[in-house]
């Protein structure tokens, strides 16, 4: 069984391609594999219940004009569109995400993480969620099969905002500044959403016993999150 675990936001448009990616690699790989979706904040700073747009608050954060924002979405929104993805940048709202990374611990000690990740994903990116409210999470976890009341306490009684806290300094102990980043076996990292050709490299290094090979070099580029 070969560990991989992903370092993303819910938030980051690279990260869902990212994750596309990475399951058409999972569909070539002739193997057993395990994904643990690991939590990381873009932006811990912003506020619950923002009322900026997404252009808005990623401008102001990057000190960018809107005009530039808008075409960095109308670049992604089209790679997202070649991966079978649907972006609606005029639909998403600005969120913190931290209740949302939460969710996911919750989601993991029920067995339904991997769901959860997708579902919570295109609610914001295609269908314009608020991923940050309580109600919507919890009713996000009831539709991939988890607890609504059991998931809506949990959020309520501020519940693994400790496995949040331990990903990020994981993420921190690894070098990781930028989402998404994956890790194979604990030893080889690939970051950004690279290419399909490259994640079935990863997958098929960490199936040998030696790894190291130069080629694990191809893995190092870096296209973080916008």
């Amino acid at each position: 069984m070969i560990q991989v675990e992903v370092w993303s936001d819910i938030v980051c448009p690279w990260c869902y391609i990212g994750k596309r990616r990475l399951e058409r690699a999972l569909a070539t790989f002739d193997g057993e594999v395990s994904i643990e979706w690991r939590s990381f904040q873009l932006d811990p700073s912003t506020p619950s219940g923002d009322p900026r747009t997404v252009a808005e608050s990623l401008a102001a954060r990057k000190g960018l004009s809107q005009a530039q924002v808008r075409g960095m979405f109308a670049h992604v929104t089209g790679i997202a569109a070649e991966e079978g993805l649907q972006y609606d940048f005029d639909r998403a709202r600005t969120v913190n995400t931290l209740d949302a990374h939460r969710l996911l611990h919750f989601a993991k000690a029920g067995g339904k993480q991997g769901e959860l990740k997708e579902r919570l994903m295109r609610a914001y990116f295609t269908e314009g969620t608020d991923v940050g409210d309580h109600a919507v999470l919890a009713g996000l976890a009831g539709e991939v099969g988890l607890d609504e009341v059991a998931a809506k306490q949990a959020l309520a009684d501020g519940s693994f905002a400790d496995g949040v806290e331990e990903d990020i300094a994981t993420a921190r102990a690894y070098g990781i500044s930028g989402v998404p980043f994956f890790v194979f076996e604990g030893r080889l990292g690939v970051s950004g959403a690279q290419p399909v050709e490259i994640f079935q490299q990863a997958l098929r290094q960490s199936s040998l016993t030696v790894l190291g090979s130069p080629d694990a070099e191809a893995c190092t580029d870096d296209s973080c999150a916008i």
